[in-house]
């Protein structure tokens, strides 16, 4: 049987929902479509004065799966933005969000942002029902958007901004999860050996009855401590993870500390530092040129820096502007930028293209970032061979010195 979808859409009210039918039209032939409505019978009613024979009727379901990430935000934002400057009505680009959404929850999310607005609210303000996933800067910028009457043109330039965030997160978690899960790797090969692999090594030594190498009998007394005290082990490297976690979510002071300590470790802290710039200026940039007030638009730039050093500094010069201080001057006082940020900054004042040479800074700092951790990639390669070449390699042969001392013997 040949099938058709159709889509009815006809005014909704602040309590509709989105429902899916499927039925036949006056020649018999089957069709499905959605409908908004109050209720099932409210879309059974509209589709036979439609002149279709209603088949079945459901509430349409997102789903529960999944989270929300920066990723599916900022691919939003991309696409609305794209489908506003092509002329398509804000609530039908949102049904087109939504029904490609293939994630339930961004999909349930999007809808609820729809419903909002189908009901009169601005998407600003729709925006910030939602904090968890629209910040205070993403919201500020859509609303600028709205009382400028160029949403498209800043929901592009948003875009943009969370795509170059996310680009540059993506290049600082790509340097750190290497090494952390080679160490991880290499504690669990350790392990199991410990507990396994030597333990039986150990019951053919003691049948030699001959005196066994310093090395092995280290290795041998090792295994003997994590056989004994293996659940200890385990208990405080995780209790430590998990307290420190734990700890850095919930104390200012700690975050400012560990940041602070990040900043000071050789290469990384160097990486940290730009990348922390880079998204500094890219924020504030992103936000001066969208007609943000400055100090109104320092709110947002700080916790977008994503280290809490910068948050406590930008706090500092959000103060300084507001009493009449120069946005040079205050972030000199602040102690946290290289000269070539600050000189750029203060020709950005003093030409009126404050914006423009923000974004300039994001761009040079961006590409320092890249290049820092690509040369990361390439220095923590031979030392992790040689880590691991060290720990691994030490105990095998450790544990083969008394075959060799007896072949020798032989």
């Amino acid at each position: 049987m040949a099938t058709a979808r159709r889509t009815i859409k006809k005014p909704a009210s602040s309590e509709e929902t989105v429902f899916t039918w499927e039925g036949k039209d006056k020649n018999g032939k089957l069709i499905r479509g959605e409908m908004r409505a109050g209720s099932a019978s409210l879309v059974q009613a509209t589709l036979r004065r439609q002149g279709v024979h209603v088949l079945k009727v459901k509430k349409r379901s997102f789903g529960k799966g999944g989270k929300v990430t920066d990723k599916d935000i900022s691919l939003f934002t991309r696409q609305l933005s794209t489908m506003l400057k092509s002329g398509v009505p804000l609530l039908q680009a949102f049904d087109i969000a939504i029904k490609g959404s293939s994630k339930p929850a961004m999909a349930r999310l999007l809808n609820d942002i729809r419903t909002d607005v189908e009901s009169g609210s601005g998407l600003a303000a729709a925006f910030r029902k939602h904090p968890v996933q629209f910040d205070a800067l993403y919201s500020n910028l859509v609303g600028a958007g709205e009382q400028s009457g160029a949403l498209d043109a800043l929901l592009d330039r948003l875009a943009t901004y969370k795509e170059k965030i996310l680009a540059i997160k993506s290049k600082i978690k790509g340097a750190l999860f290497y090494p952390v899960a080679v160490v991880s790797v290499a504690f669990g090969v350790v392990a199991v050996m410990m507990l396994f692999v030597i333990p039986q090594f150990k019951s053919v030594f003691t049948s030699f009855g001959a005196e066994l190498p310093a090395p092995t009998l280290f290795v041998m007394g090792m295994s003997d401590l994590f056989l004994a005290y293996w659940w200890a082990i385990f208990g405080v490297i995780i209790g430590t993870i998990v307290g420190l976690s734990y700890a850095y979510k919930r104390s200012p002071q700690m975050q400012f500390t560990m940041d602070r300590l990040i900043l000071q470790f050789p290469v990384i802290g160097d990486i940290m530092r730009k990348s922390a710039i880079a998204r500094w200026t890219r924020t504030l940039s992103t936000m001066f040129a969208a007609g943000v007030p400055l100090v109104e638009a320092l709110d947002s730039v700080g916790g977008a820096a994503g280290n809490r050093v910068y948050q406590l500094a930008t706090k500092q010069i959000q103060n300084e502007v507001s009493t009449g201080t120069n946005l040079t001057i205050s972030m000199q006082n602040a102690n946290v930028f290289p000269m070539m940020v600050l000189q750029m900054v203060s020709i950005g004042e003093e030409s009126g293209q404050l914006d423009s040479m923000l974004g300039k800074v994001a761009d040079f700092f961006e590409r320092e970032v890249d290049d820092s951790v690509e040369a990361l990639s390439q220095l923590l390669e031979p030392l992790i061979i040689v880590f691991l070449g060290t720990i691994i390699g030490g105990l095998v042969v450790a544990m083969y010195l008394p075959i060799f001392k007896l072949g020798q013997v032989v």
